[in-house]
C-alpha cells in the first residue's frame, strides 16, 4: 500500500462538475458541513453520477478526513490532476492510496481532479464556499440599525432641505440674469449692442426713391376688381 498525506484545507466544501465531452452536463456544490459524499445512479443520491462504473451503490466518492477531503476513485477511471494555471497531467502512482482494492487520492489545496471514463469527465476541487453564514449578531443587527436609519433620513432631509417659494424666486432670478447676459454677448458680438440715432431731415432728403411715379393719375373709369 502506497500512502502519501498532501497538504489539503480541513475546512472547506466541495464541488463537482460532470462533463459529456467538452459540454458541462451539471454541477453540485458540498458544504463543509458535509462528511461524506455517496455517488449512485439515482437522482435521490447526494450525487446522481450515470454513466461511471461503481462497484457498488452507493460508492464513497469523498469523505472528509483530519486534513481535507479523500476523493475514492472508482475502477475503470483515468484520474488526472493540475494546480492552478496548469494543464492536467496523470496522477502519479505514489499519490495514489491502494487499500482492500480501493484506490483513492488526497484533494490537494487547490488543486482540481479529473476523472474520465469514456466520453464522461468528472471534476472535482475545492469548494469556494468555506463555512455556511451563520445568524445575525448583535454587532450586525447595529449595523444594519445604523444604514436604516441613514436610509430613513434621506427622504426627510430632502423635505427639510428642499425648494421653497423663496429659493424658488431667486433661482428664477438667477436664470433670467444668465439669458439676459447671454443675448447681451450675443448682440455685442453681431455688432447690435450700439444704438441706433435718428434719421435728419438733410439724410432723408438724400434717399433714393424706388424708381417709381410719386403721382399715379386713376381714370374715372378704372374698376378694380
Amino acid at each position: 500500500m502506497l500512502v502519501r498525506e498532501m497538504s489539503t484545507k480541513a475546512d472547506g466544501g466541495l464541488y463537482f462538475e460532470l462533463y459529456w465531452g467538452e459540454n458541462l452536463a451539471d454541477a453540485w456544490s458540498y458544504g463543509p458541513e458535509q462528511a461524506k459524499v455517496h455517488a449512485a445512479p439515482d437522482e435521490k443520491a447526494p450525487l446522481p453520477l450515470y454513466g461511471f462504473t461503481l462497484p457498488e451503490e452507493p460508492f464513497l466518492m469523498a469523505e472528509r478526513t483530519g486534513r481535507g477531503w479523500r476523493i475514492h476513485l472508482p475502477p475503470n477511471v483515468h484520474v488526472e490532476h493540475k494546480a492552478r494555471g496548469d494543464a492536467f497531467t496523470s496522477v502519479p502512482a505514489n499519490q495514489l492510496v491502494k487499500d482492500q482494492g480501493r484506490t483513492s487520492v488526497a484533494l490537494a489545496d487547490g488543486m482540481t481532479l479529473r476523472l474520465t471514463e469514456g466520453q464522461l469527465s468528472l471534476l472535482v476541487q475545492g469548494s469556494v464556499v468555506k463555512e455556511r453564514v451563520g445568524p445575525l449578531q448583535w454587532k450586525d443587527m447595529g449595523w444594519l440599525l445604523i444604514v436604516g436609519l441613514l436610509f430613513l433620513s434621506l427622504p426627510v432631509g430632502f423635505l427639510l432641505a428642499g425648494p421653497t417659494p423663496q429659493r424658488a424666486a431667486e433661482s428664477n432670478a438667477r436664470a433670467l440674469q444668465l439669458a439676459a447676459d447671454k443675448e447681451a454677448a450675443r448682440r455685442k458680438q453681431m455688432g447690435l449692442d450700439t444704438p441706433m440715432r435718428p434719421i435728419t431731415d438733410a439724410e432723408r432728403s438724400q434717399q433714393q426713391t424706388d424708381g417709381g411715379p410719386e403721382e399715379v393719375h386713376i381714370p374715372a373709369t378704372f374698376r378694380s376688381r
